[in-house]
C-alpha cells in the first residue's frame, strides 16, 4: 500500500489540477452516504468533533476519510484538524494508499472553495481578504490565485501577531501586496473576494461591511452551532452551497437564519452539482454580492485521493 506524506500529498495536489478533478466529480457524481458526525467531550476544553467520510465510484475507486477536530488544539500551537485517507479498489477491495489526510482535506477545501470562485467571484476580482490565519489560510489564497487575478491579500486574524506573522510567510511564497489587518470592517469594505476559515460560533462578517459585488466564501462553521456570517448578509447576498444536504443541516451559516426564518430553503439559489453541470450560470451581474457556504463533502476527498493515487504512481 502506497504511504503519502504530507509533503508528497501537497505536491501531488497542484491547485489547477485539483480543481478541475472536483469540477468533474460535481458533474459525474459518486456514491456518498450521508457521514458520520460524532461530538467528543474533551474535559476542560471545546468539545471536539471526529469525522466518517465515505464514498466510492462503483467498480472502480472508494475511500474512507477519518477526521478529528480538535479546537483547544490552538492553545497548544498544533493544528485543529487530523485526519488519513484510506483509497481502496472498489472492485477488489484491495487497499492501495493512506493519503495525510490533514493535507488532502487542507486543500480540496481550498479548491472547493476556487471552484465556486470561477461561477461566483467576478472575472476582475483583485483584492482577497481572508479571515483566520489558521493551517488552511495559505491554500486559500493559492487556490484563489489559480482562478482570479489576485494582486493584493490581505490576512485578518483575532491574533494580529498570528496574522501578521501568516502574511511575512505568505510574502516568501507568492508575489502578489500581502498584509495584515486590524479592522476587520474595513478590510471587509476593501476586499473583492472574502474568504473565511475559522472556528466561530458568533458572526465576524458583517453585511453592512461588505461593498456591492463582492464574493463570500464561507469555509468555516461546519456545526449548526457556529457562525462566521451575520443576518445582514444573509439577506443582501445571492446564496449558494457545496452541497444542498449538507450545509442544510450542518453549516451554521444556512441553519440558523432557516430557523429564524431570515433564509428560505428556496433562497439557496444552487449548489456545486447544479453549478458545474450547468444548471445555474452563477454570478449574474457585477453588483450583485454572492455567497458560498461549504462544509465539504466526501466527493470532494474521493477526487483529491484518486488524484493523489494517479500522480503519484506516474
Amino acid at each position: 500500500m502506497l504511504l503519502l506524506s504530507e509533503d508528497q500529498t501537497r505536491d501531488a495536489l497542484l491547485f489547477p489540477d485539483l480543481i478541475d478533478a472536483l469540477a468533474d466529480m460535481f458533474r459525474t457524481g459518486c456514491e456518498m452516504p450521508t457521514r458520520h458526525h460524532h461530538d467528543m467531550e474533551v474535559p476542560g476544553e471545546p468539545d471536539a468533533t471526529m469525522l466518517l467520510m465515505p464514498a466510492w465510484l462503483p467498480g472502480s475507486f472508494a475511500g474512507v476519510k477519518v477526521v478529528n477536530v480538535m479546537p483547544g488544539n490552538s492553545a497548544r500551537n498544533l493544528p485543529a484538524v487530523s485526519a488519513q485517507y484510506l483509497l481502496s479498489d472498489a472492485r477488489t477491495g484491495a487497499m492501495l494508499a493512506l493519503v495525510d489526510g490533514g493535507e488532502l482535506t487542507a486543500r480540496r477545501t481550498a479548491a472547493a472553495s476556487a471552484l465556486a470562485a470561477r461561477y461566483l467571484a467576478r472575472s476582475d476580482a483583485r483584492h482577497l481578504l481572508v479571515v483566520g490565519a489558521g493551517r488552511l489560510a495559505a491554500n486559500l489564497v493559492e487556490a484563489h490565485m489559480a482562478v482570479r487575478p489576485i494582486e493584493e491579500v490581505t490576512v485578518w486574524g483575532r491574533s494580529l501577531e498570528k496574522a501578521e506573522a501568516l502574511a511575512q510567510d505568505l510574502r516568501g511564497r507568492f508575489p502578489v501586496t500581502i498584509q495584515a489587518a486590524e479592522n476587520l470592517d474595513e478590510a471587509l469594505g476593501n476586499a473583492d473576494i472574502v474568504s473565511a476559515a475559522t472556528l466561530s460560533v458568533e458572526p465576524l462578517i458583517c453585511g453592512k461591511a461588505v461593498k456591492p459585488g463582492t464574493h463570500v466564501d464561507l469555509v468555516g462553521a461546519f456545526k449548526p452551532s457556529m457562525r462566521e456570517s451575520d443576518d445582514e448578509l444573509i439577506r443582501r447576498a445571492q446564496i449558494f452551497v457545496d452541497t444542498r444536504d449538507g450545509c442544510l443541516s450542518e453549516g451554521g451559516d444556512i441553519v440558523q437564519p432557516l430557523r429564524s426564518g431570515v433564509l428560505s430553503k428556496d433562497d439557496v439559489k444552487a449548489d456545486l452539482y447544479e453549478l458545474c453541470r450547468g444548471g445555474h450560470p452563477g454570478r449574474q451581474s457585477d453588483a450583485e454580492i454572492t455567497l458560498f457556504k461549504s462544509v465539504g463533502a466526501a466527493l470532494e476527498d474521493l477526487a483529491g485521493a484518486i488524484l493523489a493515487f494517479r500522480n503519484t504512481q506516474g
